[in-house]
């Protein structure tokens, strides 16, 4: 019998596991763009993922970062907890580039001083506007305490993953992250840091390493998530 499908992201998807309070998290060779409009296949982006997803929660879990990453199964799937997720986006930006850049009118690849946290509502109906902390309490999303902890853990995450690639010559220029309860209640990481959801620049040909690519047709999007992988083996697997 086939397991039952509880989310299809297209990208990935999730399935009700075996094991008791868990999920499976399959990841797929389909790459997306705005809103699933732009579609492809990129042959082999899912063993890519999920090699590059389970890195980095074993490396941010030493370091501190619950997250709902317990193990990899195999070439492309993943064993989670099972938690209940926020409807909410943290998108956390080192340097401006994307939406960012274009909302603001400012040069794509401006360096700003501070890191920014932006959070968007997820509700495909409104088009998961950009809303602050407030509305995000008023909306009964979050408490003042928890969007305490997601902050804590984005930014940790983005201090850990930062230093890191910095010393395989990548610049993370900015990441998505979600975020979801456990069953007792506890904020954890419930979401995976891959090339889909983060931008990722070779810091010495500025050579852009993530789903631009495929956004804006410059090709070459299954070297460049390889390389990514391979980058990031080279200290994380020795």
């Amino acid at each position: 019998m086939e397991p039952e499908l509880l989310f299809d992201g297209m990208s990935f998807r999730v399935f009700r596991s075996g094991e008791p309070d868990c999920v499976t998290v399959e990841f797929t060779d389909t790459i997306t763009a705005f809103g699933g409009i732009k579609r492809a296949e990129i042959s082999g982006k899912g063993e890519i993922n999920a090699s590059i997803a389970s890195m980095v929660a074993e490396y941010i879990g030493k370091n501190g970062v619950e997250s709902h990453f317990i193990r990899q199964l195999d070439s492309r799937r993943i064993l989670c907890r099972k938690v209940e997720m926020i409807r909410l986006e943290v998108v956390v930006r080192n340097i401006i580039a994307g939406s960012m850049a274009r909302r603001l009118g400012v040069r794509e690849g401006m360096k700003p001083e501070n890191t920014i946290f932006d959070l968007f509502y997820k509700n495909e109906d409104l088009g998961s506007p950009l809303i602050n902390d407030h509305y995000a309490v008023a909306l009964g999303l979050v408490t003042y305490g928890e969007l305490t902890r997601i902050y804590e853990y984005a930014g940790k995450i983005n201090g850990l993953m930062s230093s890191l690639l910095k010393d395989v010559d990548i610049e993370l220029v900015d990441f998505k992250l979600e975020f979801g309860r456990d069953g007792s209640g506890n904020i954890v990481v419930a979401d995976e840091l891959t090339p889909d959801n983060a931008r990722l620049w070779d810091m010495k040909s500025m050579q852009k390493l993530d789903r631009d690519r495929f956004r804006r047709d410059m090709g070459k999007v299954g070297e460049a998530y390889r390389t990514i992988c391979g980058r990031l083996r080279t200290v994380l697997r020795k």
